[in-house]
This record gives C-alpha cells, sequence and structure tokens, in this order.
C-alpha cells in the first residue's frame, strides 16, 4: 500500500478492508481470472478513489458497512476500465508490470475486465442501496462514452477544448466525483455537503488530467515521454496540443498529413506545442480548475477529514509541471 496512507492511520485501516472485500469478492473457479485480478489488486495503485470513498464517508455517519463496500466498488470499476482500456491501447506496461493483455491475452482481458464489472455488482446488490446502484450505473454510462468520444476524436482535425473537457470529465474526472458523493450520501450526509464533495471530485479531477498531459509533453522521465508518443501515435489530441494548434495551425499543417507519426514526428509536435503556447495555456487550465477544488473544500463543514481531504488534493495536483 502507498505510503502516504501511513500518515492516515483510520482510511489505512479502511482502504485494509477494502482490499480483502475485493478479493472476497473476486475469487473465481477459473484460477487465471482469479490470480490476474489479484495481480490488479497488488500491484502498487495508490487507491486514491477508494480513499474518497472513505473520506467523504466521514461527512456523513461514517459508517463502515456502507463505505467499505462502496470503496471496493469504485476501485473495482476503475481497474476494470484500466484492463480495457491497456486492450485498447495496446499497452504493455502498467505500472511498471505487464499488462493483463500482454500477459494473458486481449481475449482473456476482455472477460477480466468483465468479470471485474460482475463483481461491482455483486458488490453492490449485497451491501448497497438501490440508490448506489443507480449512481453507479449512470457513471459506467458516462465513463463508457468519454472513452467512445476519444476513439471517435482520434486524429481528427476538429480539435475544441470543449470537447477535450467533455471527454475527461467522463473519462477521468467522473470516478472522482462520484467516489466522493457516493461515500457522503450512502451514509447520510446532508444533500448540500454531499453535492459540494461531488463538485470537488470533479474539479480535481478534471485537474489531474490537465496536468497528466501536461506532463506528458513537458515531463523530464522517459516513461512520461512515452506517454504522449503513445497517445499521439494514436492520434489522441489532449489540451496542449489542441491549445498550440488553435493558435498556429500552419506549423501543424504538414506533419498531421501524416498517416502516422515516427519517435522523430512526435519530438517535432512536443516542440511545436512548446512554442505555441500549448503548455503554458493548458496550465492556466489547470490552475482554475485546482481553484475552484480547494476552494470547494473550504466551503465543507468543519472536521478532521476536511484536512485530510485538502493535503490530498495538494498531493495529488501540486506537482512539479
Amino acid at each position: 500500500m502507498n505510503k502516504i496512507w501511513n500518515n492516515y492511520p483510520e482510511i489505512k485501516d479502511e482502504l485494509k478492508e477494502v482490499v480483502a472485500l475485493m478479493k472476497k469478492y473476486t475469487k473465481c473457479k477459473d484460477k487465471k481470472i482469479e490470480n490476474s485480478i489479484l495481480e490488479l489488486i497488488e500491484s502498487g495503485g495508490k487507491l486514491l478513489r477508494p480513499a474518497f470513498v472513505l473520506i467523504g464517508s466521514k461527512f456523513g455517519d461514517g459508517d463502515r458497512e456502507k463505505s467499505v463496500p462502496t470503496a471496493a466498488v469504485i476501485e473495482m470499476l476503475h481497474m476494470a476500465t484500466l484492463v480495457h482500456d491497456d486492450i485498447i491501447d495496446e499497452s504493455k506496461l502498467r505500472r511498471g508490470k505487464p499488462t493483463v493483455q500482454s500477459k494473458y491475452g486481449k481475449d482473456y482481458a476482455v472477460y477480466i475486465g468483465d468479470y471485474l464489472f460482475c463483481c461491482c455488482f455483486k458488490i453492490l446488490a449485497t451491501h448497497s442501496s438501490l440508490k448506489a446502484l443507480e449512481i453507479d450505473s449512470n457513471a459506467m454510462t458516462r465513463i463508457c462514452i468519454g472513452e467512445v468520444d476519444q476513439l471517435n476524436s482520434r486524429f481528427s482535425t476538429k480539435l475544441s477544448v470543449k470537447d477535450y473537457l467533455s471527454r475527461i470529465a467522463g473519462k477521468t474526472a467522473e470516478l472522482f466525483s462520484i467516489s466522493l458523493f457516493l461515500g457522503a450520501a450512502e451514509c447520510n450526509a446532508e444533500n448540500k455537503v454531499s453535492r459540494e464533495l461531488k463538485n470537488i471530485g470533479h474539479n480535481l479531477g478534471m485537474a489531474f488530467q490537465i496536468i497528466d498531459d501536461i506532463l506528458d509533453y513537458e515531463g523530464n522521465d522517459e516513461s512520461i515521454k512515452k506517454s504522449a508518443a503513445n497517445d499521439l501515435k494514436q492520434g489522441i489530441y489532449t489540451v496542449p496540443f489542441i491549445y498550440a494548434y488553435r493558435n498556429n495551425k500552419n506549423a501543424f499543417l504538414e506533419i498531421m498529413k501524416k498517416e502516422f507519426y515516427t519517435d522523430e514526428d512526435v519530438e517535432t509536435i512536443i516542440d511545436i506545442v512548446r512554442e505555441n503556447k500549448g503548455i503554458e495555456m493548458a496550465k492556466e487550465l489547470a490552475n482554475k480548475y485546482i481553484e475552484k477544488c480547494f476552494k470547494g473544500i473550504d466551503r465543507l463543514p468543519e472536521n478532521k477529514y476536511k484536512k485530510v481531504l485538502r493535503e490530498l488534493a495538494e498531493w495529488i495536483l501540486i506537482r512539479t509541471y
């Protein structure tokens, strides 16, 4: 478990319960599926989304019988989307380890992702309210639509910041948003507080994804540059690219005529994006969402988990970029 949770022992203890519940519900007579999911659970993820469920619950009655299963569902939903993302992207590694599809093949990876979705609904049916089931179903729909929108936008020259924001709202921000909201709502928090937490999660998730996309263009780590190359080679244009393209379309005309990009083309695109203020403008956009996130946290009622939420948001968002 990530060392960040050593600073928050109560959250760490509850996250251990979440992990135990996931292991319980993902048992399968097909041991290849069971073992592959066990590897995912133990792969070193930060467990941010289930932690947000638990933190959200502290603004209500903090009932672990409700918050722990909800947190498990959120993390397993996240895991399922990662498995399917890696199939689509043909990714070989995640968190420095072989992806499910590279280790077991694409067919098995599809079934493993599907099995995780089934496990989510088993937990919801046993432990959660009908309202939680409805919210999670709607969230899955929005996440799926976000992924489809990204697929449909590949190599498109009809680039807009609005479309990009709509895409990442479903693809990334949705899970952050429902994590905080469901944690609070399932544990009987006031409606006003639950809605505030939902907005905080949305703004945090939007900033998180924009910063990730900036790091793809600006990061020094070789693995970060490979992320940018992977997106560009698949025709996925994120917000630094979109801003730079909007600022100087002519700079991109020749290179965007190509049917695929070499490593040298990717380096050229990154240079063009930098030269045309794509990164600078993306940072300004990220900062707007960061500001909204922290203003929302300031409006929350006072309790010790308000401070925890602020510290975690700072850890996630105030990164070197």
